[in-house]
């Protein structure tokens, strides 16, 4: 049988202990992922019943099926068009740039609780690897508008 034995002094018993804590820490955010203490929910929108819910659960009502569905490629960077529109993304947390290049699938339905709105107004939901990265609420015409998927205050 070995025994070691080692004597410290205070200095070092601190330097020992703050490396000590520092490993700990860095074990837990590891093994947490990396995530700070706000927990993420992830949203998968793989069925059309899964976009129809997620669009209810920000207070739209839409029509059960999508009036129209697009696939298209996202440019492996984005210029115009694109960056205008992911400004109004990046407002409700979005951020296109994540899907470059990846296939990018747009759900439109027809919204029919848009305050004093009663036709004429669609959602138009993309989502990328069964995840929302867009979205946004959209009037065509004259006096038409394109916002954010955020369900507007009535005035």
């Amino acid at each position: 049988m070995v025994i070691w034995t080692a004597r410290f002094s205070k200095k070092a018993k601190a330097v020992l202990l703050v490396i000590a804590l520092g490993v700990v820490a860095a074990v837990v955010i590891l093994l947490s992922g990396g995530q700070g203490s706000e927990a993420t929910v992830e949203i998968h929108l793989a069925t059309n019943d899964d976009r129809v819910a997620y669009l209810q659960s920000l207070g739209w009502t839409v029509e059960p099926e999508p009036v129209e569905t697009l696939q298209f490629l996202l440019p492996e960077e984005l210029s115009e068009p694109y960056l205008t529109y992911n400004q109004l993304q990046e407002e409700q947390g979005f951020d296109l740039s994540q899907c470059c290049g990846k296939q990018v699938s747009r759900y439109t339905y027809t919204v029919t609780n848009y305050p004093g709105r009663t036709e004429g107004v669609q959602a138009n939901l993309y989502v990328c690897e069964e995840a929302p990265v867009a979205g946004d609420i959209l009037c065509a015409g004259a006096d038409g508008f394109q916002d954010t998927l955020v369900f507007p205050e009535e005035s």
